[in-house]
């Protein structure tokens, strides 16, 4: 995994949302959200595994609408921080939040009903291992998102001191039909890549997101996308 002792450090952890989700990054926050909840909808009472889930954003909002979800992460600073969140959030009891490794899910076969890895296949070193371990313990659906290799993020990848991990359709495709999925439902989002939302105040961001969200409604939109969502299932 790229960047494994970065993610890891205490300090990353206490800083990861300030500095990803403030100013323009809450539009990427909200973006990113209302995509899981399309994939995944209905969900009360689904048995969710999150892989990667980081400081919780998305299994604590899961969990809020009832979800039975298991958050797994390989840092425990960034568990520790989502621990936090879910109990300021009243859904402690309903959570629960593991250290491993993606590459060998601690899990028997067809476990959960969804697993879902946001921000996590970027920075996969063996993208077609995780996501045939992700397969094996799903029951019903799997869903992710990739970061593109021909679009605006491969400029902004270049600048990255970490780098991110970029693919094209033909990746996806091969990567699906290697852990044996069958893809539902897709969508491609944001002509300018996230970085850029994130150094802009939100007011400024907001205005160039109505803009990129015109030109992501052009028949051009999906080719310059640079993050798509994938639903699919098993």
């Amino acid at each position: 995994m790229k960047g494994q002792e970065w993610y890891q450090a205490d300090t990353v952890a206490e800083e990861y949302e300030a500095k990803r989700f403030s100013r323009g990054g809450r539009l990427i926050d909200r973006r990113e959200k209302a995509a899981v909840l399309d994939a995944i909808s209905p969900v009360e009472d689904k048995s969710v595994l999150e892989v990667a889930c980081g400081t919780g954003r998305f299994t604590v909002m899961l969990a809020e609408r009832g979800a039975d979800i298991t958050g797994l992460d390989i840092s425990g600073p960034m568990l520790q921080q989502g621990r936090e969140k879910a109990r300021a959030a009243g859904v402690a009891d309903h959570v629960e939040f593991m250290r491993g490794d993606a590459a060998r899910l601690p899990f028997p076969d067809d476990h959960f009903d969804t697993v879902i890895a946001m921000r996590f296949f970027h920075l996969a070193d063996t993208p077609a291992a995780f996501l045939a371990e992700m397969r094996r313990v799903a029951k019903e659906q799997v869903v992710f998102d990739t970061f593109n290799r021909f679009s605006t993020r491969s400029l902004y990848n270049w600048a990255l001191p970490m780098g991110s991990r970029l693919y094209s359709r033909w990746e996806v495709d091969r990567l699906l039909d290697g852990a044996g999925l069958e893809l539902v439902d897709e969508d491609h989002d944001w002509v300018l890549p996230y970085g850029f939302y994130r150094k802009i105040p939100n007011e400024l961001a907001a205005s160039l997101r109505s803009l990129d969200t015109a030109i992501g409604g052009t028949p051009l939109g999906k080719s310059l996308a640079s993050v798509s969502y994938w639903n699919t299932h098993v």
